[in-house]
């Protein structure tokens, strides 16, 4: 995928994202304010969340969208990479970017219009103030927790998924979840040398193992109340064995043999509105497509079959009130 320098689209490597031993890292976001500061204040009618179907870190953002019952005030459109496009794309009809009545087709033209000089990947999710005419945030472990607390004087009440008493373990197992589960199955699908791979293929499983065992003990990843980190790494487990097990080469086993893995999946999904906002054959034709991340030829595998539908045993765990 390319990226803009210097305000100009450009499909060379400039931004590279491998190491000398050929592991991918992602590289950090450039937009870094926050709905709730002065200039960006939690108004109605005023944002605007860009994310993909295809895309996990976005992933996490519609569903905390979706878990604090944001519909209302963060309008969301999704975007979709095509072949031999530039990016993240709305396809040949194009997009009038909010707040303004410039059509758009593809969403570096947006962060143009923000910082017409930039040098960055364009990525998803993507925060925009129709306002300002500016791109709040495109990070998206910053974008959860802002949804988690900037509208709390003016949406529904909702549950706090980064309760002050459980925040300094919550940011210890993101810090677990992002290495050995969100990162590693990237490293394993997109590093370019055996050694790079050798090493995620074996963070991953053993992260997965760590979780396992963690899960036999309690309800959730941070005890037995739901939190962020839950739905940080809810989007790679969703996309495991669908996605990931084949098509990113992570198939020492599938997740649906782990018994507390796949039970806890099944009922994250199972959470009110989380279904609707888990759209599991757009993520397969994300990741297959010809424009997809790891080089398919196009055609989308039927298998396997899981269904997130039925009947978990996390009951068997106390769960806190």
């Amino acid at each position: 995928m390319g990226q803009l320098v210097d305000g100009q689209w450009t499909d060379e490597n400039v931004l590279v994202q491998h190491d000398a031993k050929g592991l991918y890292f992602k590289r950090d976001s450039v937009f870094r304010h926050r709905i709730g500061e002065p200039e960006f204040p939690a108004e109605p009618g005023r944002y605007h969340l860009y994310c993909s179907v295809a895309c996990p870190w976005a992933h996490r953002t519609t569903l905390m969208r979706t878990l604090k019952k944001l519909e209302p005030f963060v309008t969301l459109t999704d975007t979709f990479q095509e072949e031999g496009g530039q990016g993240w794309s709305f396809g040949e009809k194009g997009h009038v970017v909010p707040g303004t009545d410039k059509r758009v087709r593809y969403l570096h033209e947006l962060y143009t219009i923000a910082d017409p000089g930039c040098t960055t990947r364009v990525t998803v999710p993507t925060v925009w103030d129709a306002k300002t005419r500016r791109i709040v945030n495109n990070e998206s472990s910053e974008i959860i927790r802002m949804f988690n607390t900037a509208f709390a004087g003016i949406a529904e009440p909702s549950p706090d998924y980064y309760p002050e008493a459980l925040r300094s373990e919550i940011d210890a197992t993101n810090a677990l979840v992002l290495k050995g589960v969100n990162n590693a199955v990237n490293g394993c699908g997109y590093s370019i040398s055996q050694e790079a791979y050798d090493l995620s293929i074996k963070a991953l499983f053993g992260t997965l193992d760590e979780l396992e065992a963690r899960l036999d003990r309690q309800r959730y990843i941070c005890g037995n109340v739901q939190t962020e980190t839950d739905w940080r790494l809810f989007p790679s487990l969703v996309r495991f064995d669908p996605c990931y097990y084949v098509g990113y080469k992570c198939n020492l086993r599938r997740l649906d043999e782990y018994r507390n893995l796949s039970n806890y999946l099944r009922e994250l999904y199972q959470t009110p509105g989380i279904a609707g906002v888990c759209d599991i054959e757009g993520m397969k034709r994300g990741v297959f497509s010809k424009a997809g991340p790891v080089g398919s030829n196009g055609i989308v595998p039927i298998g396997p079959a899981v269904d997130y539908s039925r009947p978990h045993d996390r009951g068997r765990i106390a769960k806190a009130n």
